[in-house]
């Protein structure tokens, strides 16, 4: 069964990529419909609500929206700079970093004078070296023009830090060991690996945070409804309930892709904002060489997390304006191996920021690291609410609960002020990633880079399919930023780099 429209462009998923490619699009008179498979449009800018408290699935803080900063001038093409409601961080510790053995508390400052000066008080002596880290982050920042809104393409080959590793660089910064972790102390934003995570990576994520940092009031859902709302006031549509199954081919181009209750969806052009292997999976045999779909389907994906949603006493515990990043452990890349005994060896934590509460925390967000595989025995059962609730069983029940009270143990050892100001709690594993942004593994951050072939995840936006393009966080870097960069990059290859950059530069 036919719509009967065919669309200048079909976009699969409501993510960040979709909808920021969506608004663009549409912005220039393009016919554009964005099919998602899920009730609630945006991805990882979803929230939920628990007992009255409303809690953010992805979007937990944002940097660089300082007036002239680069997502600030991009939010203001999208037209989202005047309709968001944010509470900026403490300027001078936006990040906090503790130890399980250490009395003292770093913090991460914002903008990079502060930031200089905020860490030397920690560290006498090594105010040159924290001044020298900074200043290679920044040299970093400057090689990827889009990322500062410039126009044009550097040779990645000649950049000499593309093969770099990150915990490797904070070796060369300084000697102070106790500095290089605080240095990576926030490496749960991209999932850092020793000897593997390229320092380009850390310097794009930390350096919009060090710009500015921001939390969204009432949550990230808004961003998501401001760009939806804008695409439907330009022409365009969009979709829920509506999952992608199957592209229909024309010669060597897709002219529909078919959905799960039967209709096909026709178009000139498709963005996928999908996983990169269920992308393949719809293409079907016979239009890409496998060598191609082996490369891209033997990518490792970026580890996955536990996550607890944290219900707090009303009026029990002062909203903190910050967020903590807490190791039990002297090395902050070690996070990632832990066993069933001593998990989790570190979490991050997050406060929301409610308008009806401003004065305290209502709730509070806890994350750990955890494999996929931790997950596997339940790996064929899916549970979408409303549409497919598929009970995983009591075995799986179990496990959270198991997981929960270790993450409590944790929080309480850390935070022991905490207890008796709980309310209730909620969980959400690696399958829960899975199933709601339809990511392969529940990887947090989709392909994990690696230094040592930096260039094998650099992924195109074009594709072997001539009509079939790709946005998302593969593309380039994963995060609000890198997310909204990516869909720049997509869009320039229907619209021109040049043309769309100049846009955005004389509407920001």
């Amino acid at each position: 069964m036919s719509t009967g429209n065919t669309y200048d462009v079909v976009i699969i998923g409501s993510g960040l990529g979709g909808l920021c490619s969506a608004v663009i699009l549409s912005k220039e008179g393009l016919k554009v419909c964005v099919l998602e498979k899920n009730r609630q449009l945006g991805g990882s800018l979803q929230i939920f609500s628990r007992d009255k408290v409303i809690f953010d699935t992805g979007i937990h803080y944002i940097g660089g929206l300082d007036e002239g900063q680069n997502l600030n001038r991009y939010f203001k093409y999208l037209g989202l700079m005047d309709k968001l409601r944010l509470k900026k961080l403490d300027e001078d510790g936006f990040d906090k970093i503790s130890f399980y053995n250490d009395e003292q508390i770093y913090s991460h400052a914002q903008g990079y004078d502060n930031f200089i000066r905020v860490l030397a008080e920690k560290f006498p002596g090594e105010e040159k070296n924290i001044k020298r880290y900074c200043e290679k982050i920044l040299e970093i920042c400057s090689f990827f023009p889009l990322y500062n809104l410039e126009d044009g393409q550097k040779d990645l080959f000649t950049a000499n830090f593309l093969e770099m590793d990150t915990k490797a660089f904070l070796k060369t910064v300084t000697s102070n060991e106790k500095l290089q972790n605080v240095l990576a102390g926030s490496n749960p934003l991209y999932a850092g690996e020793a000897d593997k995570t390229p320092l380009y990576v850390h310097a794009l994520v930390v350096n919009t945070y060090i710009e500015s940092s921001y939390r969204c009031i009432d949550g990230g859902a808004q961003i998501a409804k401001h760009l939806s709302d804008t695409i439907k006031k330009q022409g365009g549509e969009i979709y829920n309930y509506s999952e992608a199954r199957h592209f229909h081919f024309s010669g060597d181009q897709i002219k529909a892709v078919q959905l799960s209750d039967g209709r096909l969806i026709e178009g000139k052009k498709f963005i996928s904002n999908c996983d990169l292997a269920k992308t393949l999976d719809m293409i079907g045999p016979g239009h890409i060489r496998q060598a191609y779909r082996s490369r891209i389907s033997n990518l490792e994906n970026s580890i996955s997390a536990f996550i607890l949603y944290i219900v707090l006493k009303k009026g029990s515990v002062p909203y903190f304006n910050h967020n903590l990043y807490h190791y039990d452990t002297d090395d902050v890349w070690d996070t990632l191996n832990y066993t069933e005994q001593n998990w989790p060896r570190g979490f991050a934590l997050f406060s929301q920021y409610s308008s009806r509460n401003p004065d305290n925390a209502d709730s509070m967000i806890m994350m750990g690291y955890m494999n996929y595989k931790d997950l596997e025995q339940w790996s064929e059962t899916v549970h979408i609410i409303p549409n497919m609730e598929n009970f995983r069983g009591a075995g799986y029940e179990e496990f959270k609960e198991r997981k929960a009270q270790q993450m409590f143990d944790a929080l309480y050892k850390r935070m022991p002020e905490l207890k008796g100001k709980v309310e209730s709690y909620y969980t959400s594993t690696p399958l829960t990633y899975r199933d709601y942004i339809g990511s392969r593994d529940g990887t947090l951050y989709g392909i994990a880079k690696d230094y040592r072939d930096p260039l094998k995840t650099f992924i195109s936006p074009k594709t072997k399919v001539p009509n079939l393009f790709l946005t998302g966080q593969n593309l380039n870097l994963h995060g609000v930023l890198g997310v909204t960069v990516s869909s720049v990059v997509t869009c320039s290859e229907l619209l021109g780099q040049q043309y769309l950059i100049k846009k955005i530069k004389d509407n920001s």
